[in-house]
C-alpha cells in the first residue's frame, strides 16, 4: 500500500490544495529541517530561524491554493525562506557586511542552485543520527518508523514485551531530539520523527 512518504512532491501539492493534513505533514517532514538549516546558515540565529520556518510552513498551508502543481517544491520553499530572510534583514535594518553581502548573494541565486536543494540533505542528517543509536534501539526504531510496524508486531517478531519496545522507541526519540536540536526546533524534530500514516 502506498504511503504519503511514497508520494512525489507534485502529488503532495495536489493533496494539500485539498487541505489534506497528512500530505502537509509529509511535506513538513521532508523539508522543514533542511529549510531551517539553510535559513540558520544565513542568519546564524536559531530563534529567528525557527520563527521564519514556522511562518514559511503556515504560509504554505494558508496559500496552498496558489501553488502551481508542476513547481519544484524545494525551490518554491527555498524562495519563500530566502524572501523571509531578506524581509527580516530589511525590517531590522541589519546592515553589517555579512548580512548585506548575503542579501545580494541570495537575490542573485539562480533556479539551478535552488533545484539542487532536496530532501537528501535532510535524510542524511537524520539517518546519521539514527545510525548512531545503540544497535538494538536502532533496530526497534527502524522497524517502527521505516517498516511501519506497531509495538505489538515488533515485540512479537523480536520476542520482547510491548512495554520494552515502547520504552526503546521513546528512548530513541529522546536521543534523536537532543542530537538533532542543533538543526531544528523541537517541534520540527518531533514531526520529522513521528510515525507516518
Amino acid at each position: 500500500m502506498k504511503t504519503y512518504a511514497d508520494f512525489t512532491d507534485a502529488e503532495l501539492v495536489v493533496l494539500i490544495k485539498n487541505k489534506d493534513h497528512a500530505a502537509f505533514t509529509e511535506i513538513y517532514n521532508r523539508y522543514s529541517v533542511l529549510m531551517f538549516y539553510k535559513v540558520n546558515q544565513m542568519l546564524r540565529d536559531e530563534e529567528v530561524s525557527k520563527d521564519l520556518i514556522q511562518d514559511l510552513f503556515v504560509g504554505l498551508w494558508d496559500k496552498s491554493a496558489l501553488i502551481q502543481e508542476n513547481n519544484n517544491l524545494s525551490g518554491y520553499l527555498y524562495i519563500g525562506a530566502r524572501n523571509r530572510v531578506l524581509k527580516f534583514i530589511q525590517r531590522n535594518k541589519l546592515q553589517n557586511d555579512h548580512l548585506t553581502a548575503l542579501a545580494v548573494y541570495a537575490s542573485e541565486l539562480s533556479m539551478e542552485t535552488i533545484q539542487d536543494i532536496d530532501e537528501r540533505e535532510l535524510k542524511l542528517i537524520v539517518q546519521r543520527e539514527i545510525d548512531n543509536l545503540p544497535p538494538k534501539m536502532k533496530l526497534i526504531f527502524e522497524m517502527s518508523r521505516k517498516d511501519d510496524l506497531s509495538h505489538a508486531e515488533i515485540a512479537e517478531k523480536l520476542g520482547l514485551s510491548d512495554q520494552t519496545v515502547k520504552k526503546q522507541v521513546n528512548n530513541a526519540l529522546k536521543i534523536l531530539r537532543t542530537k538533532l536540536s542543533a538543526y531544528a526546533p523541537l517541534g520540527l524534530i518531533i514531526l520529522e520523527l513521528s510515525k507516518k500514516g
